[in-house]
């Protein structure tokens, strides 16, 4: 036939498992980041197999207006916040994370 093998999902199926376990963030602080550059920190308070989020307690950090891909030490309490999945492009929990200086960048001349 002219579509052999189209339709054969029987073998793929039992195999394919591309979900992401999020169950171990579950009512953890995570933060989300999303295409278009916007962030946010809440807590995590459900997920689904698309990578829908709902995040409870959540502050969007605000963005420079000059650039909008950096941020800026202002936030703003949003509260309750469903996140599309599409949209959502790094999940990172906040537990056990700290930020160091960048090993790689050239050193800053006085």
């Amino acid at each position: 036939s002219r579509l052999a093998g189209m339709g054969d999902k029987g073998d793929r199926s039992k195999t394919q498992n591309v979900g992401l376990d999020l169950s171990k963030y579950q009512d953890k602080s995570v933060r989300v980041k999303f295409s278009g550059g916007r962030e946010v920190l809440g807590i995590l308070k459900g997920f689904d197999q698309l990578v829908n989020l709902v995040l409870d307690d959540c502050i969007e950090y605000l963005r420079d207006p000059d650039d909008p891909y950096r941020l800026t030490d202002e936030t703003r309490h949003i509260g309750l916040v469903v996140c599309r999945g599409t949209a959502v492009t790094l999940i990172c929990p906040t537990d056990g994370v700290a930020e160091i200086a960048n090993p790689f960048a050239a050193p800053e001349e006085s």
